[in-house]
C-alpha cells in the first residue's frame, strides 16, 4: 500500500534529513497511518491520488492553482488536498492544467486553470481551491475526466455533459463552440 508523505516525513525512529543542505536535525515523527490507493489520474505536469477513506492527494506542477491547495506553489511529494475535509471524494481526474472531482453526494468540484471555460464556473477565472460546479445542483455525478482544456461528467441517469474550449468538435455538440458552463451532450 501507498504512504503518503510530507517534505519531512520519514518512517518512525529514523533522524530527518531537512534544508537545502541537507543537515539531520535528529528527530523523528510517528508513522502516519497507511492509506490505501483506489484511483489516481495523471495530468501534462501535476497527478492525483484518492485513497479509500475519500482524500485527494496532489503533487507536481502548481501552476493556476491546479494542485487545489490554495495557491500555485509545486509539491515534490503528494499533499493532502484539505479543502476536501469533511468530504469523501469518489472519483479524480488531473486534465492538462486543471483537476475535477466528484464527491459521494454526487457534486462536481474543479480547480486550476480557468482558461477556455474548462472549469465550469461560467467564467475564465483560475481556482486555487476546489469549487463546487452549481450546474450539477440536483443531479448525481458518478463520474468525471478532465481533458485538456474541456471537462465531461457522467450522471447517475446516464447523461453524459461537457464543457470548456470545443474546437475540433471536442464537446460533442455538433459545432466548434466552447461552453462556459455544462451542457448535455
Amino acid at each position: 500500500s501507498w504512504r503518503p508523505a510530507g517534505p519531512a516525513a520519514a518512517q518512525e525512529g529514523r533522524s530527518l534529513c531537512w534544508s537545502a543542505r541537507r543537515r539531520c536535525v535528529g528527530r523523528s515523527i510517528p508513522q502516519r497511518r497507511r492509506q490505501r490507493v483506489v484511483a489516481v489520474s495523471a495530468g501534462a505536469a501535476h497527478s492525483l491520488a484518492l485513497t479509500a477513506d475519500g482524500a485527494v492527494w496532489s503533487w507536481g506542477d502548481g501552476v493556476c492553482g491546479k494542485l487545489g491547495h490554495g495557491d500555485t506553489q509545486g509539491q515534490l511529494l503528494p499533499k493532502k488536498v484539505e479543502a476536501f475535509a469533511g468530504r469523501r471524494v469518489v472519483a479524480v481526474s488531473a486534465g492538462a492544467s486543471h483537476s475535477v472531482a466528484v464527491t459521494a453526494d454526487g457534486a462536481v468540484w474543479s480547480w486550476g486553470n480557468g482558461g477556455q471555460s474548462r472549469l465550469g464556473h461560467g467564467d475564465e477565472q483560475n481556482q486555487l481551491l476546489p469549487k463546487k460546479i452549481e450546474a450539477f445542483t440536483g443531479q448525481r455525478v458518478i463520474a468525471v475526466s478532465a481533458g485538456g482544456e474541456h471537462s465531461l461528467a457522467l450522471t447517475a441517469k446516464g447523461a453524459l455533459w461537457s464543457w470548456g474550449e470545443g474546437s475540433y468538435g471536442l464537446l460533442g455538440h455538433g459545432d466548434q463552440q466552447g461552453q462556459l458552463l455544462p451542457k448535455k451532450v
